[in-house]
């Protein structure tokens, strides 16, 4: 199956939350989960009839969760088998790997505005992982990578600032794991990310559920 290229705000309005695919819009009152009530097709009431079963609840989890990382089934599949295989708790192994991904750690150190946006930057060539050419979104970080802006890039005006500009304008706030020196263009790891620094409303027991039926 290839990937989705609709409307990405139908993306959040079928899960029901906000999984910030849109930047900015998403923040703003033009947000289509804040303007629309009910899921994409449903009636005139708002509402599609019928509840969820158990397994339907814990499918729309992981479909939430899988498209807010922007990832094909099978990649996060094998995201699930490799959390699966690790010592540690296997929801929080997957969360941990999902969060550390190349062009997830550009978006939280706010150098992009959605993790589309972010692997589109990455794919392009924009970044250094340890001073080495790193252009494939699923690279898994590891504590004390340090990702910076390429010099050229940053010539080109891809990151173009004013002079006044402290920081990025990302509307989410730095990550606790993530250090961002912004007048270098760059971020470094200084830990991996624990469950407590990652959304709170995502459950990832349902996802290891729904995998291990």
């Amino acid at each position: 199956m290839g990937r989705y290229t609709g409307p990405r705000c139908r993306l959040c309005r079928r899960e029901q939350t906000k999984l910030f695919l849109k930047g900015e819009r998403c923040y703003t009152e033009k947000c289509a989960v804040s303007r629309r009530e009910g899921v994409p097709g449903a009636s005139a009431g708002g509402r599609r009839r019928g509840k969820n079963s158990d397994y339907g609840i814990m499918l729309r989890e992981k479909q939430k969760v899988k498209r807010t990382y922007g990832l094909y089934e099978k990649q996060f599949l094998n995201y699930f088998k490799q959390a699966a295989a690790s010592k540690g708790v296997t929801g929080e192994s997957l969360l941990q790997l999902l969060e550390t991904r190349i062009d997830n750690v550009v978006y939280k150190l706010g150098f992009a505005n959605s993790i589309s946006m972010a692997r589109q930057l990455v794919r392009h060539n924009h970044f250094l992982l340890n001073g080495k050419k790193a252009n494939i979104p699923s690279i898994i970080l590891n504590e004390g990578d340090r990702l910076e802006v390429k010099a050229k890039s940053r010539e080109k005006g891809c990151f173009k600032r004013g002079e006044e500009d402290t920081g990025p304008t990302t509307l989410h706030a730095l990550p606790e794991w993530l250090t961002l020196e912004w007048a270098n263009f760059s971020g470094t790891v200084s830990r991996l990310p624990i469950r407590a620094d990652i959304d709170p409303e995502i459950n990832e027991q349902l996802i290891v559920e729904y995998y291990s039926k």
